[in-house]
């Protein structure tokens, strides 16, 4: 991408400067960060009364949470009139009944409306939609 320093993957990634990552709004972010954190195994880089990071330990991708003073928590499936999802995650798993159980005993909800076989969307503490799948 154009005016983006891209010093390439042998240059240490905390002197790199092509960082790029994701982040959910959330009424309160410190709860969802945590979720976050502690749902894909990756420590937390940086907390505040705003929000914060989740550190994957390597590469330039970063998840994100930040305070949202307004939020309305997307619908799924999606309905006329309703907050419509904009983007969602999806993580691959290995074991799809034993990730869908961490996430929940983290605090996701399993959506009621599942489209596919080998998927499992879920909602996080938020409401943001996430897919688990195989």
């Amino acid at each position: 991408m154009r005016g983006r320093d891209d010093r390439g993957p042998e240059t240490d990634r905390w002197k790199r400067s092509n960082w790029w990552g994701v982040v959910l709004e959330a009424p309160e972010p410190q709860a969802l960060l945590h979720f976050w954190s502690e749902l894909l195994d990756a420590p937390i880089h940086h907390e505040s009364e705003e929000g914060g990071a989740v550190d994957f330990g390597e590469g330039v991708a970063y998840l994100a949470v930040q305070r949202a003073e307004v939020y309305e928590p997307p619908v799924w499936p999606a309905e006329p009139g309703r907050q419509q999802m904009q983007s969602h995650l999806d993580i691959e798993v290995s074991d799809l009944s034993a990730a869908v159980a961490h996430a929940v005993e983290l605090g996701a909800t399993v959506a009621e409306f599942q489209p596919q076989v080998n998927v499992r969307v879920l909602l996080d503490p938020a409401g943001h939609p996430f897919c688990l799948y195989t």
